[in-house]
């Protein structure tokens, strides 16, 4: 594994890659509050299986900084899928696997979405990632709405300075609630943790949480992006859409299926929570390797 940097786009983005250079591109994107530790394993495996994997850290995460204090931190959705297209012409990757999961997956599912040619397969945690954000105020069921108390607690003042002031109080507590059956260790938190003191770590999540509800401006310089996703696009290419069935903030994904309209397959891992790549690494690594069999069928 080397560690490595690439400015891309608005960022300067900071990277993990395994595998010959030569490999077959595959892209692992990771969620919140998480970061490329959730690879660990997984990356390895799939370097063994002539992969070329590419882990960045996502805006506002460990290394990753802004190459402008101008550009707005912006965590909408399709900030995150304009860095992950940015970061594959920085690094002249034509077409790739792409995996995600959480704010990773919705990246992927984006780019899979909009930019099909760019992509030879897909693997998404929770399935079909996009946020429908003029839908945003309908109300989920109560057990769901309970579940997305940070989400609310982050809409306020009151929660940017409760992040603020103990991010990894909060981090560590999402872990908990939801991956209910996953025994971490405290330094398996810790390596991750390290991420979230990046300095816009705040304003990117904050940022993230207010628009998806339609409580603050997206930014201009993706409204292109977002416009094209008010249209709820399909995915168009050979996926796998996982759910684990302890996850204990996402209720289980398997109606998305209508929107995927190329070959797909969903698959649920038993007692595995919302950090599915890093639960079941093993799984998740042959979940890439049997999507491109689709993609190659």
């Amino acid at each position: 594994m080397h560690e490595k940097r690439v400015q891309a786009g608005v960022l300067d983005i900071a990277y993990r890659e395994y595998g010959a250079i030569d490999g077959w591109p595959c892209i692992l994107s990771h969620g919140f509050p998480y970061d490329p530790h959730a690879y660990a394993e997984t990356a390895p495996l799939l370097a063994q299986q002539g992969a070329r994997v590419i882990v960045p850290f996502l805006r506002g995460y460990g290394p990753t900084r802004f190459l402008s204090d101008a550009t707005p931190r912006s965590g909408e959705q399709a900030a995150l899928a304009g860095d992950l297209l940015a970061l594959m012409d920085a690094l002249r990757i034509e077409r790739a696997t792409l995996a995600g999961y959480d704010w990773g997956g919705r990246a992927s599912c984006i780019v899979a979405a909009l930019w099909p040619h760019r992509v030879e397969a897909l693997v998404t945690g929770n399935s079909y990632n996009i946020q429908n954000i003029a839908r945003a105020m309908e109300p989920a069921k109560p057990e769901e709405e309970a579940a997305l108390w940070y989400q609310y607690y982050f809409h306020s003042e009151r929660g940017r300075r409760g992040l603020e002031r103990d991010r990894r109080g909060i981090a560590r507590l999402l872990w908990k609630m939801w991956s209910p059956t996953w025994g971490f260790d405290e330094a398996t938190f810790e390596r991750s943790a390290a991420s979230f003191d990046n300095p816009d770590f705040v304003d990117v999540v904050i940022h993230s949480y207010r628009h998806r509800y339609g409580l603050v401006a997206g930014d201009p310089a993706v409204a292109a992006i977002e416009g094209k996703l008010t249209a709820q696009p399909p995915i168009a290419v050979p996926a796998i859409s996982i759910d684990g069935d302890a996850d204990g903030v996402n209720p289980g994904t398997a109606h998305h299926a209508a929107r995927f309209v190329a070959a797909h397959e969903h698959r649920v891992f038993h007692a595995a929570g919302h950090n599915i790549p890093q639960e079941r690494p093993a799984e998740w690594a042959q979940a890439i390797l049997d999507v491109r069999s689709f993609a190659q069928a």
